[in-house]
């Protein structure tokens, strides 16, 4: 059991926490608002899984970089950081996006 995929993921978490600090793009805007549509992505991808999953579409790979713990059949943990990453990566590129063209104006 190897946790090197987690720690990959955590740390790009970070990088994507510094980022948000630095620019305010996301959390430092707007806190509870963040939280709230970080968790609705991240939920709804959760589902999106387990239906895949429950239709036989997804499936756990096997690889020796992953930590072997499961939140639910067929579900790693590392999906769950995976989500979040994906979610906050792609909510502080739409805010650094509106502030590029927000200066342009």
């Amino acid at each position: 059991m190897t946790f090197l995929y987690l720690l990959t993921l955590l740390l790009s978490l970070g990088g994507m926490t510094v980022l948000d600090w630095r620019f305010r793009l996301f959390f430092w805007q707007s806190p509870v608002r963040a939280a709230l549509v970080l968790g609705v992505g991240v939920l709804f991808f959760l589902g999106w899984d387990l239906v895949g999953i429950g239709l036989g579409i997804f499936y756990r790979g096997e690889t020796a970089l992953m930590t072997g713990l499961q939140l639910a059949p067929e579900l790693p943990l590392e999906e769950f950081f995976f989500l979040t990453f994906l979610c906050y990566l792609t909510m502080n590129l739409v805010q650094g996006a509106r502030l590029v063209f927000e200066r342009r104006r």
